[in-house]
C-alpha cells in the first residue's frame, strides 16, 4: 500500500507462536473450579463428555461468521497447567481437587471447523471430548479467544467484501486493550487485510507492518517565528523513507497540502492519505488535483472512522486503499460472535437444556456444506457424530469437521496464518451474493439438522 510495508518473517506453525507459552488455567471462570469440585466429591467428574462451541444466532442479522482464534486456542488447550501459585490463590476448593489440578493435563480429543472458514447459527464450530472435569475447565479461555477473534474477523471479512479489492491496512491498535490490539491484527489478517499497523502482531504472526506519519509529524515542522511549515515536514519524510512513502495532506488545508506535497516530492509521490472530512468529495478533488499535476499514479489513501458501510459508500470513488482502526477491533457493533460452550453429551447420552428461545440440539456433532456445482454454497448440514447420511448426487459437499487434538496431542492439521486467510478467501467466494449484502437479513445459506429429534427449547 505505501513505501513503509514489510513483510516479516512468515511462521511456519501459528499455533506454536501465539503469545501462550505460559500457563493458560487461569483464564477461567470461578465456577467451573467449583464445578470440578462438586463433580470430582460426587464422582462424576470423569464421565466421558462432549462440549460444543456453536452461536445460535449471528450478531446485528448479519449474513455469515468467520471462525478466527482456532490455533490460539489449541494452544491454550496445550498450555493448560495449574501453577502452585495459582492453586494457592484458590482456597476454597478441596485437597482432592486441588491434587487433580496439580496433575492437571488435557488427554481428551478436539475437532471442529478449519480456521478461515465460515460458519451459520448452530454450526459446530468446535468439539471437546473427554472427561467432566478436563473439559469443564476449558470453557471461559475457548470463548474468549473465539468470542474476541472471531468477532475481530468477522467484521473485517464484510469490509474487505465492501473495499472491492482494494487494500486494507488494520491500525486500530490505539483504540482496545494492548494484547487484544495484537489478536486483533491476527483475526483482520485472516480475513482479508493486507497490513497492520501493530509491530507486535507483525513480529508474532509475520504479519506485514505498515505505517509512515501521523499528524504529530507535520506539526512538529515550524520556522524560528513558530509558523507551521508542511513543506518541511514533507521533505523530511521524503528524504527518509523515499519518494514512494504516503504523505498525510489534511493537517491544514488539502488542497494546499497536496500543492506542498508535490512540490516537495514530484509527480512520482508513491501516495496521499486523506483522514478527515467527505472523503468521496475530498478523493476526487484530490484525484483531480493529482492528475492535472500528471500525478496519475499517486495513489489516495482514506483513514478517518471507516466501517464496512463508509468502505462500500466509497465505491466509484478513486480510494486505492483504505486505513481502518475503531471499527474493526471492535466488531464493528458486534464486540463479541456470541459463541456458547455447552455440554451436549454424557457418556454416549445426548443431553440439551430447555430453555424459551434458546433452541438446543444434543450430541455431538459433525457438518457438511453442500455445493452447487457453480461452487456457490447451498446449505450447513449438522448430523450427529458418526452418522452416515444420504447426499443428493447433483450436489457436492465438503467435511468441515477435522481432528484438532487426539488423544491429548496436537494433530498435524494445519494451523498456519496463511492457510487460514487462504481458507477464508475460498469460503466467503462460495457465498450467495446476497449473503455478501451489508443489510441485515437471514444467514447466507440454511442450517439443516439431518438425523436428531425435535430439539428441545
Amino acid at each position: 500500500m505505501n513505501d513503509q510495508t514489510a513483510k516479516a518473517p512468515a511462521r511456519v506453525s501459528d499455533s506454536r507462536t501465539s503469545g501462550c507459552s505460559e500457563s493458560t488455567a487461569f483464564f477461567t471462570d470461578m465456577y467451573e473450579l467449583t464445578m470440578l469440585d462438586a463433580a470430582i466429591q460426587e464422582g462424576t467428574a470423569f464421565r466421558q463428555c462432549a462440549f460444543e462451541v456453536f452461536t445460535r444466532r449471528l450478531p446485528v442479522e448479519r449474513r455469515y461468521g468467520v471462525v478466527a482464534g482456532t490455533a490460539r486456542v489449541i494452544d491454550a488447550i496445550s498450555n493448560f497447567r495449574f501453577t502452585e501459585e495459582q492453586i494457592k490463590t484458590a482456597p476454597f476448593l478441596s485437597d482432592a481437587a486441588k491434587d487433580y489440578l496439580r496433575n492437571y493435563r488435557f488427554t481428551g480429543s478436539v475437532e471442529g471447523y478449519r480456521e478461515g472458514d465460515i460458519y451459520f447459527p448452530y454450526s459446530p464450530i468446535l468439539t471437546v471430548h473427554g472427561t467432566f472435569a478436563e473439559c469443564v475447565v476449558l470453557e471461559t479461555v475457548i470463548l474468549s479467544i473465539f468470542n474476541s477473534d472471531s468477532a475481530v474477523a468477522s467484521a473485517a471479512s464484510r469490509m474487505v467484501s465492501a473495499a472491492d479489492g482494494r487494500p486494507i491496512i488494520e491500525m486500530g491498535s490505539r483504540r482496545t486493550h494492548e494484547h487484544a490490539a495484537v489478536t486483533a491484527a491476527r483475526a483482520a489478517y485472516i480475513a482479508g487485510f493486507d497490513a497492520t499497523s501493530n509491530m507486535e502482531a507483525s513480529l508474532r504472526y509475520g504479519i506485514p507492518a505498515s505505517g509512515t506519519a501521523a499528524h504529530a509529524w507535520t506539526l512538529l515542522h515550524v520556522d524560528e517565528n513558530g509558523v507551521p511549515d508542511e513543506k518541511a515536514a514533507f521533505k523530511a519524510q521524503i528524504e527518509a523513507a523515499g519518494k514512494d512513502t504516503t504523505l498525510l495532506v489534511d493537517t491544514f488545508d488539502i488542497t494546499k497540502g497536496v500543492e506542498n506535497a508535490l512540490e516537495v516530492a514530484g509527480t512520482e509521490l508513491g501516495g496521499v492519505r486523506i483522514d478527515s472530512g467527505d472523503l468521496g468529495i475530498m478523493s476526487r478533488r484530490v484525484r483531480a488535483q493529482l492528475d492535472e499535476a500528471g500525478a496519475y499514479n499517486t495513489r489516495i489513501i482514506v483513514s478517518s472512522d471507516l466501517d464496512e458501510f463508509t468502505i462500500a459508500g466509497l465505491r466509484g470513488d478513486p480510494v486505492d486503499g483504505f486505513g481502518v482502526g475503531t471499527s474493526v477491533v471492535t466488531g464493528s457493533g458486534a464486540p463479541t460472535a456470541g459463541l456458547v460452550y455447552k455440554l451436549v453429551e454424557v457418556e454416549g447420552h445426548a443431553v440439551a437444556k430447555r430453555s424459551s428461545g434458546k433452541r438446543t440440539y444434543g450430541g455431538a456433532k459433525t457438518a457438511l456444506r453442500a455445493y452447487r456445482a457453480s461452487g456457490v454454497a447451498v446449505a450447513e448440514i449438522v448430523t450427529p457424530r458418526g452418522a452416515d447420511i444420504s447426499r443428493k448426487p447433483n450436489l457436492d459437499y465438503r467435511e468441515l469437521t477435522v481432528p484438532m487434538i487426539k488423544d491429548g496431542a496436537v494433530t498435524d492439521a494445519t494451523f498456519d496464518l496463511e492457510s487460514a486467510r487462504e481458507n477464508h478467501a475460498k469460503a466467503r467466494e462460495t457465498l450467495p451474493w446476497e449473503g455478501l449484502a451489508l443489510s441485515r437479513g437471514e444467514a447466507a445459506i440454511p442450517t439443516q439438522f439431518v438425523g436428531f429429534p425435535e430439539p428441545t427449547e
